[in-house]
């Protein structure tokens, strides 16, 4: 799934990109949620806190490595050499922390605690591209005869 996620990510590279198609992918895995109504999913308070910690901080690392571009009058996701390294290293990582903690944590809160992970790695990094997405698209306006029309 990882290596589908980075395929479809590197393809995007070659599409202009909309708020929408940043905004969609979160939204969609929110569904996910769904599963802390069963009993068997429920956290506590302090694996809820180290979930979205963790998830958070990986966040930053994708992050820093998405940016955008204007090209051909759009705006388009810059191609990041770092991002492929970056996205297998995070999978390396979170399915050594899954083999490791399977031992001390059941599997239907550790199940919850990587759902739980990924989506606050995921919501941040797409609200910081929204917002890199809204910058760049002011100042390709700004500075674009389109713009001044």
């Amino acid at each position: 799934m990882g290596i589908s996620v980075m395929f479809v990510r590197m393809k995007a590279a070659n599409r202009p990109t909309s708020i929408k198609k940043i905004i969609l992918p979160p939204f969609f895995m929110s569904t996910g949620a769904l599963m802390f109504f069963i009993p068997m999913f429920r956290l506590t308070g302090s694996e809820i806190i180290e979930a979205v910690f963790v998830g958070m901080l990986f966040s930053i690392l994708l992050i820093k490595t998405s940016n955008f571009e204007v090209r051909d009058d759009q705006i388009y996701l810059k191609r990041s050499k770092a991002f492929a390294l970056i996205l297998i290293t995070l999978l390396v990582i979170r399915t050594a922390a899954k083999f490791f903690l399977s031992a001390t944590i059941d599997v239907g809160p550790l199940g919850g605690m990587f759902f739980l992970l990924a989506f606050s790695m995921i919501v941040p990094w797409r609200l910081a591209m929204v917002y890199q997405f809204k910058k760049v698209q002011r100042e390709f306006l700004t500075n674009s005869p389109i713009g001044k029309a």
